[in-house]
């Protein structure tokens, strides 16, 4: 049984946390610490949630953890910065949903399992990707071997709003976002460079434009990848090339004919669809994720799983949508 602590337990993505956390065979659920809703019922938070019991206090998580334990930090990037050391030096292992420690930090392990599995069931501190890295990588994965023929990437994103995060902000208000496609962060995301130091790990040097949207949806995310090559390449070939990569991997749904992602079936889950076909010159993949799943909670308990050693699936196998 592995002992596990939620720090920054109040926002949507440690909602879903809690839910998978809750129903997995081998986890003990010690401690949800958050500042701004300490003491008070974890259900009113929460409201599919039914447990009675309240969130703790800042520092229960730290005063509570104990070696071998695991530590899911849910909040800020600078108080992952701040308390993964602490963490680390009691003994635990962490995994950090922040964007903290997911470029140039030589002692963390980007959690994406697709491609890192065997460093992150030997880590002491994972840095889970976000949600338009996942999504993006996992329609790249595969083509590593094309690296020297590909001349452009080019990553189209939208995210459901819960991507924005759980604190109130006027431009992530309904009335905003009802009715518009809007893109942010352009020309230069803090997601990108996450996704360019992946892809350059993968060999692949090209260009790269990344533009990330929010459309009005609660949940959910749908990456359109273009990837442009030099030389003409065949379909079955370009199948065969995603059939071996996740192949292996249990989350990952690799769509036959003419299908594309649903991500109303994804809401709660930490399954992944993506979808192929070559138009015009290039390779189009379609990655649909739920930003709140795979791009964050649901990601977070596969990593979890592969550093204790259980199943991938195990505590995965049902919805646990919070919003």
């Amino acid at each position: 049984m592995t002992r596990a602590h939620i720090v920054g337990a109040a926002g949507y993505a440690a909602g879903d946390l809690i839910r998978f956390l809750d129903s997995h065979p081998d986890v003990e659920l010690v401690t949800l610490e958050s500042e701004s809703a300490a003491g008070t019922q974890v259900r009113d938070a929460f409201r599919s949630l039914a447990e009675i019991r309240t969130f703790d206090g800042a520092g229960s998580a730290l005063a509570a953890c104990k070696s071998g334990d695991i530590v899911f930090l849910a909040g800020e990037s600078e108080k992952a910065r701040r308390l993964a050391p602490q963490f680390l030096a009691s003994g635990a292992r962490v995994i950090d949903l922040s964007d903290a420690f997911r470029v140039g930090t030589p002692n963390a392990v980007y959690g994406l399992p697709e491609i890192y599995r065997d460093q992150i069931a030997r880590a002491q501190l994972v840095a889970n990707p976000g949600c338009y890295p996942t999504a993006a990588l996992l329609a790249l994965i595969p083509l590593g071997f094309l690296a020297d023929r590909i001349a452009n990437v080019i990553v189209d994103a939208k995210s459901g709003i819960s991507g924005s995060g759980r604190s109130p902000k006027l431009a992530s208000m309904y009335a905003e976002v009802d009715g518009d496609v809007r893109a942010y962060g352009i020309p230069s995301h803090r997601h990108g460079k996450e996704i360019e130091a992946e892809m350059r790990a993968l060999g692949i040097v090209a260009p790269f434009v990344f533009s990330p949207h929010v459309v009005p949806l609660t949940r959910g995310m749908l990456a359109d990848v273009y990837v442009i090559v030099r030389e003409p390449l065949d379909e079955d070939e370009l199948r065969a090339a995603f059939a071996r990569a996740y192949g292996g991997n249990p989350f990952v749904e690799v769509l036959d004919g003419t299908r594309v992602p649903y991500l109303p079936a994804l809401a709660g889950t930490n399954r992944a669809q993506i979808a192929l076909s070559l138009r015009g010159g290039a390779i189009h993949v379609m990655t649909g994720i739920d930003n709140l799943g795979k791009g964050a909670a649901g990601q977070a308990v596969q990593n979890m799983n592969i550093m204790c050693g259980y199943l991938e699936e195990s505590g995965l196998g049902h919805r646990a949508a919070i919003v």
